[in-house]
């Protein structure tokens, strides 16, 4: 068939609609038609009903029969999707005059990347606890409301998605805490308290750029371990958990009745926990992380207490609903990684499961601190792809 023969409409999906369908564990087939490097960098995961493939757009323009051939039949829908919406919109023109049924996904992979889901966690008479997700990138925040206050952890850079949550729970902002200056994402804390007027708080040993050993430059309230808060009917603790970073930090929120969650940060995730080498000190900060594990939080909480981190690395994480937040017993049962008694064997693990150091990373510190200050384009430059905090399997 000739290129200029293909003049099949086609209708689109949204990310949102995708994202649904990864937690439903829906069957899904996508066609990915970026180049083999951008889709070897990140592209569309899902749990076990999902199945993807890579076949670029030019190979459909070069051998469009050859390609064509490529995609399985069998399917009941193909989904493709490419950088920026046009060309997979060309390849489902292309599958559907071959007799499949294919739709692409609206505006490209950046809408994947962009999308944010907001759920609640937990709730009550004293509050709620809202999950706001960041899920092509693993990245999890979230909006703790009480009695008419509110308090961010760890927000992510697209402020606006915050100020709707808190704008619906008809709630002020009061307190706003990173649990570390994060090398992965963008904090969207100094400017939301630039916006609200509510403190911005993180530890001060966050407060110097690792590698380049200059202090920041943003307004922040700096916290210690064991210092407290209260935002509404909530009393937040700091427990100060370094070894991810120096001045990694939990949060603590305990209710009236001594149901306890705590905000993890990169210092434990449900499967993982954060890698220490950031900083360029992975030799140095391993013993730092084995200390904050096994002597610094045991005695701070229960094993009922709630435990919600800052990133997740697959979607089998989640309780079946999106939400990712388990029990510190369930973590205790299920992260093999936190199951080392043993000091210098834990520290071999480490050692030996760090993935790769992306450059990327260094340049965000720098933005977290204030040192440099991005456009968009180069903000979201800094951003792609998924997280890659924890260690490697």
């Amino acid at each position: 068939m000739a290129l200029a023969e293909v003049t099949t409409d086609v209708k689109s999906f949204t990310a949102q609609e995708l994202y649904q369908r990864i937690i439903n564990d829906e069957p899904l087939f996508i066609v990915d038609v970026r180049n083999e490097e951008d889709f070897g960098r990140w592209h569309v995961e899902g749990r076990n009903s999902l199945e993807l493939v890579n076949i670029p757009y030019f190979d459909f323009i070069e051998d469009e029969e050859g390609s064509v051939a490529k995609v399985p039949a069998g399917h009941e829908e193909i989904l493709v999707i490419c950088a920026k919406e046009g060309s997979s919109q060309f390849v489902a023109e292309i599958l559907q005059a071959h007799g499949f049924t294919a739709r692409y996904l609206a505006g490209g992979i950046n809408t994947w990347g962009n999308l944010y889901d907001v759920r609640d966690v937990a709730g009550s008479d004293y509050g709620r606890i809202i999950q706001v997700a960041r899920p092509a990138r693993g990245d999890l925040s979230f909006v703790i409301v009480s009695n008419g206050q509110a308090a961010i952890v760890d927000p992510l850079r697209h402020i606006d998605h915050y100020l709707t949550v808190l704008s619906q729970a008809n709630a002020k902002l009061t307190h706003i805490f990173d649990t570390h200056a994060h090398a992965d994402h963008i904090s969207g804390g100094p400017a939301l308290a630039q916006q609200t007027g509510a403190g911005y708080y993180m530890h001060a040993y966050d407060a110097i750029h690792p590698l380049d050993m200059l202090p920041a430059v943003i307004s922040y309230n700096h916290i210690i371990d064991g210092q407290k808060f209260e935002v509404g009917h909530f009393t937040v603790e700091v427990i100060w958990f370094p070894g991810h970073t120096l001045g990694q930090v939990n949060y603590l929120f305990t209710d009236p009745t001594g149901s306890s969650f705590l905000f993890t940060g990169d210092g434990i995730f449900l499967k993982s926990f954060g890698r220490p080498d950031l900083g360029g000190q992975g030799e140095a900060w391993a013993p730092i992380v084995y200390d904050s594990i096994y002597r610094r939080l045991p005695n701070r909480i229960n094993h009922n207490t709630l435990i919600l981190p800052a990133h997740f690395s697959v979607m089998s994480e989640d309780n079946g609903q999106g939400v990712f937040a388990q029990s510190y017993g369930w973590v205790l049962q299920h992260n093999d990684a936190l199951k080392y008694s043993d000091k210098q064997a834990f520290l071999d693990f480490v050692l030996s499961h760090l993935p790769t150091f992306p450059p990327e990373y260094v340049e965000i510190k720098r933005v977290n601190a204030g040192l440099v200050v991005p456009d968009e384009d180069k903000a979201s430059e800094l951003e792609l792809g998924k997280n890659i905090c924890a260690l490697s399997d």
